[in-house]
């Protein structure tokens, strides 16, 4: 069914564009990782095929899709496994970050203080 609103059909026009675009951009930087680096996984060491190479993703290093350098120093080939794994461990990290857990493991919070071990070589010593 045809939507008369000129104001959505104009949003829809972008909205197509603006994947259309997307997808064009995806394709034309996946095409040229695929013919600088070889078919691995960066980070699984998977090796692929033409039957497989669907499963073989193109991650940007810093995460910016818009930055496609031609030598494709911005570009790794992961496996769609380490893609979501990587994917997954940018959102914890930035999650932690919000939650006032700093990158090293340390919380903002007062470190614990109980020393359950301290007196281990006495302990051991009675046996």
């Amino acid at each position: 069914m045809a939507n008369d609103n000129p104001k959505s059909a104009q949003t829809d026009r972008l909205i197509a564009d603006a994947v259309r675009n997307r997808l064009g951009r995806e394709a034309g930087y996946r095409e040229q990782a695929l013919k600088i680096y070889p078919w691995i996984c960066g980070r699984c060491a998977r090796e692929f095929t033409h039957q497989n190479l669907r499963e073989l993703t193109v991650h940007h290093r810093n995460h910016n899709h818009d930055d496609n350098p031609g030598d494709g120093s911005n570009w790794e080939l992961l496996c769609l496994y380490c893609h979501d794994n990587e994917h997954s461990r940018q959102l914890d990290s930035e999650a932690a970050r919000r939650s006032g857990i700093h990158s090293l493991g340390a919380s903002t919070k007062a470190a614990a203080t109980a020393q359950p071990f301290a007196n281990l070589k006495d302990l051991l010593k009675r046996r």
